[in-house]
């Protein structure tokens, strides 16, 4: 589903969890000024497309023991994306895996609980087969985090 087929209400609907994602539906309708049986729908769509892919709590890393984030690059042999992708979620420190354009072709998040911890992580990232060569770098601090508020917000002016 692309942005264009979100109206306005999808927007303020999911604005309104965004913000509080335990109200029910009813409430939801309430303070949206729709029937209950409209919020429902919008939500199954949305589900159904893929927009909402879930209402799981979102934990900090650090709270858990793993303050430490980076990134690495990783430059794979031809053919291995499947693989090594499917090799990098088993690795229970990886949080996100991207195939990319440009230098590399994985872009990876992960966490760690020390420089030590994130040197264990990163070997065991370099002893799947197909990885190439990797290059870390460690995230002091994120001024953005990842956010969907402000193309919601576009949206729901329209």
């Amino acid at each position: 589903m692309d942005g264009s087929s979100l109206d306005a209400l999808d927007a303020r609907l999911l604005l309104l969890l965004a913000d509080e994602p335990r109200l029910g539906v009813l409430e939801c309708a309430r303070r949206l000024g729709v029937a209950r049986g409209t919020v429902q729908a919008r939500l199954d769509r949305l589900s159904a497309q893929h927009v909402v892919r879930g209402f799981p709590p979102d934990i900090e890393p650090g709270s858990l023991g793993y303050a430490l984030t980076a990134f690495a690059v990783l430059e794979i042999a031809q053919g291995q994306r499947e693989y090594v992708s499917d090799a990098l979620a088993a690795i229970d420190e990886v949080c996100e895996v991207h195939a990319t354009t440009g230098q590399g072709d994985l872009f990876v998040r992960m966490v760690a609980r020390s420089n030590d911890d994130l040197q264990r992580v990163i070997d065991t990232v370099v002893d799947v087969a197909g990885v190439r060569r990797t290059s870390t770098s460690i995230a002091l601090s994120t001024p953005v985090p990842p956010r969907i508020r402000p193309l919601l917000e576009r949206i729901a002016r329209r």
